[in-house]
């Protein structure tokens, strides 16, 4: 379905705080994409737009066999079928990440079929208007890696149920694509100390 013009500059912030995302998220995202213009997204992806058109597929830095799809999808209503086509596609091309840019919310036994596909992220467009990390209320958050994880545990001779908890369904966890079990370093400026630290884990 071709896209409206507003829709148009709708997509254009949606599709950039995406590949911001992706880019937070250690895949490899060039900054001419981060920093297209809107004129130079509608030369890409032409007067009659569609939101299939948007598809992304990028590898990570470190990691070249781990490949995350966007897809933008195009229905408003979201059922089993149009998942079921969208996982096919990537067990075909043996991607095993996912995120689903929807107009809507998928329904319950859709999201039941992306069980075989880890660390699928359903987003509605609005969520991602604008980049939540990026907003002067939202400290800065870095994802510990578990060789990270594991020292931060041994220095204060604790138990990972100990730490404060960030639950998976809050708007940084969906950011970052976490996962139950991952810890972040919370940084947040202060007065007397210059900066605040603390840990989350998610749950």
């Amino acid at each position: 379905m071709v896209v409206s013009e507003k829709e148009v500059t709708r997509l254009y912030r949606v599709y950039r705080t995406v590949l911001e995302m992706l880019r937070d998220r250690n895949y490899l995202v060039l900054e001419s994409e981060v920093n297209m213009s809107i004129q130079e997204f509608k030369a890409q992806f032409g007067e009659n737009m569609r939101r299939v058109d948007l598809t992304i597929m990028k590898a990570n830095k470190d990691d070249p066999s781990d490949k995350i799809y966007v897809f933008f999808i195009d229905d408003k209503k979201v059922g089993v079928q149009v998942v079921t086509n969208y996982r096919n596609r990537m067990l075909t091309d043996n991607v095993y990440r996912g995120i689903l840019v929807l107009q809507k919310q998928v329904s319950s036994k859709a999201r039941a079929v992306l069980a075989p596909v880890s660390s699928n992220v359903r987003l509605e467009e609005d969520e991602l208007l604008v980049n939540i990390t990026q907003h002067e209320l939202v400290p800065k958050h870095q994802v510990l890696t578990d060789a990270e994880k594991k020292k931060l545990l041994e220095t204060y001779t604790c138990q990972q149920t100990q730490l404060p908890k960030m639950l998976i369904t809050d708007p940084v966890s969906k950011y970052y694509g976490l996962n139950r079990g991952q810890v972040v370093r919370i940084i947040r400026p202060s007065e007397t100390a210059g900066i605040y630290v603390t840990y989350r884990i998610v749950v």
